[in-house]
């Protein structure tokens, strides 16, 4: 069983939709939980919390905002000493087609979702490294993973996440600090209009939930994308196939391409470790023998 009793969560955008149900489900396992969006939403999620016997706080501020970031983290630790997981959920939506859409928009969506999650995560990356245990959470989107029709901002900005999550995780595993990724399905604010009424409802934000808990937890994996709603769960992979090599100083594009059927084939493809192993893999194609990286 899921135990968080002694644990601090902080939830950011957590004042309605994925991050509320979050930041219930953290406190109904016992985690004391700072509940941060920018109005008044964090501070009734916080009251909701303390009326069902739980622990919270709201702290009001943009994941922008890298004051008011560092304030919510030096206030917490004030006062309960500690910083235990990390929920980045916070974000926002600015839906265009590519050719529609102003840079402006892109670069808003991007400092939301990424730069958010950045900033919060830089705040509490050297408390959990000094204690030796941290679980993050950084929340991905299909729209990243695979794409979607007028989110090339948002898609970008969550493909991203995936790339922080999986160098966070390598850096932060000898601390103990477990990093995933949640790429969620559920109904909220931000999808509201975009798909019909009758499978809204089916899309319940509580059934993400579980899938943060399974993050967090003391036995929490590292480095997962967990795909989650509807009760459904699924893990998505960036993968690599085994790919082939092409002779040549330098190599022939137009035999690649005549053998592209080849390279795509998913046969024996893996699932790389780190960066590294795709050189590894492509020199030992080549014929040399390439030692094993060592971690720093």
């Amino acid at each position: 069983m899921i135990d968080l009793n002694g644990r601090v969560a902080i939830v950011t955008g957590a004042g309605g939709g994925l991050g509320r149900t979050h930041a219930l489900q953290l406190a109904a396992r016992g985690a004391r939980v700072v509940v941060n969006d920018l109005g008044e939403g964090a501070e009734a999620v916080a009251r909701e919390i303390v009326a069902a016997g739980g622990q919270a706080r709201a702290a009001l501020g943009s994941v922008t905002d890298v004051a008011a970031v560092d304030a919510m983290v030096e206030e917490t630790l004030a006062d309960w000493g500690r910083i235990d997981i990390l929920v980045n959920n916070a974000g926002i939506l600015r839906d265009k087609s590519f050719a529609r859409m102003s840079l402006d928009d892109f670069r808003l969506v991007i400092e939301v979702h990424l730069m958010g999650s950045v900033t919060c995560t830089k705040a509490v990356w050297e408390t959990m490294r000094a204690q030796a245990y941290g679980r993050i959470v950084m929340t991905t989107s299909s729209s990243g993973l695979w794409g979607n029709f007028g989110q090339a901002n948002y898609g970008a900005a969550k493909m991203a996440l995936v790339g922080l999550m999986q160098t966070l995780a390598l850096e932060g595993e000898k601390y103990g600090i477990r990093v995933n990724c949640l790429a969620p399905t559920a109904a909220t604010q931000m999808t509201s209009g975009i798909l019909p009424e009758e499978e809204l409802r089916l899309l319940d934000p509580a059934f993400v939930s579980p899938a943060v808990l399974a993050l967090v937890a003391e036995d929490a994996p590292t480095r997962a994308i967990l795909c989650a709603g509807a009760g459904g769960f699924e893990l998505a992979n960036i993968a690599m196939t085994q790919g082939i090599h092409v002779a040549g100083d330098p190599p022939s594009a137009d035999e690649l391409a005549a053998r592209w059927t080849d390279l795509a084939s998913r046969e024996g493809d893996t699932v790389p470790m780190q960066g590294w192993v795709q050189s590894q893999h492509e020199l030992r194609k080549a014929g040399f023998a390439v030692p094993e990286l060592v971690g720093a």
